[in-house]
């Protein structure tokens, strides 16, 4: 089982935790991430870009010139795509992207993004996070000391308003909970920031 330190606020050692190998131990599939990460993305997108095609543009009704004898090539309308202000061949319109994916790739690739935080040193278990009021100084100077001053993301256990609000306005940090939490932001992060009551529900939700 890999064994992590587990860090206060200041950046010191207070414990240790044994993470669970069927998690935080596997050889990580590098194309089911790819894969869950595609997917991700694609469901984001809006799908709203719309053209025009040459039967929705306005005008060209009439033939331009008749069919032969002008030297000029034969030309039906002036709303051809060929045409200044003709419609689009092809014209993108409204549609969703949405696909969808197995449970089990996602667990996998779930589980491959934890296993590689862990194998590249980039996870960081947090024993807990104290704040008495919403202080964004407070977690900035927290990250400096874990050395997650770039883009770090933080697993909460469950909603904490003073954290999430606190952490909302550092540009790079964002926080989740367990389950919120996504490969592609787990990726995108150089720093994963896991409380450790939110590691045993990790375990609990993936074993």
């Amino acid at each position: 089982m890999p064994k992590v330190a587990v860090l206060d606020m200041q950046g010191k050692e207070v414990g240790s935790v044994e993470l669970s190998d069927a998690i935080f131990g596997i050889e990580p599939n590098a194309n089911v991430m790819h894969d869950v990460v595609k997917n991700y993305l694609a469901n984001q997108r809006q799908g709203t870009q719309s053209a025009l095609t040459r039967s929705e543009v306005s005008g060209g009704g009439k033939k331009p010139w008749r069919q032969k004898g002008t030297g000029h090539a034969r030309q039906g309308s002036t709303r051809a795509p060929q045409w200044t202000h003709g419609g689009i061949v092809f014209a993108p319109k409204p549609r969703s992207y949405r696909y969808t994916l197995n449970k089990k790739v996602k667990r996998l690739a779930m589980k491959s993004a934890f296993s590689v935080k862990v194998q590249d040193n980039n996870l960081i278990v947090l024993d807990a996070i104290q704040l008495d009021e919403f202080k964004t100084k407070t977690i900035v100077t927290m990250l400096n000391a874990l050395g997650a001053d770039k883009k770090a993301l933080i697993v909460l256990p469950e909603v904490n308003e003073k954290v999430i609000r606190s952490a909302n306005n550092i540009p790079g940090v964002k926080t989740t909970q367990v389950n919120t939490l996504n490969v592609y932001d787990m990726l995108h992060a150089d720093k994963l920031i896991v409380l450790k009551d939110a590691v045993s529900k990790i375990e609990e939700v993936y074993a």
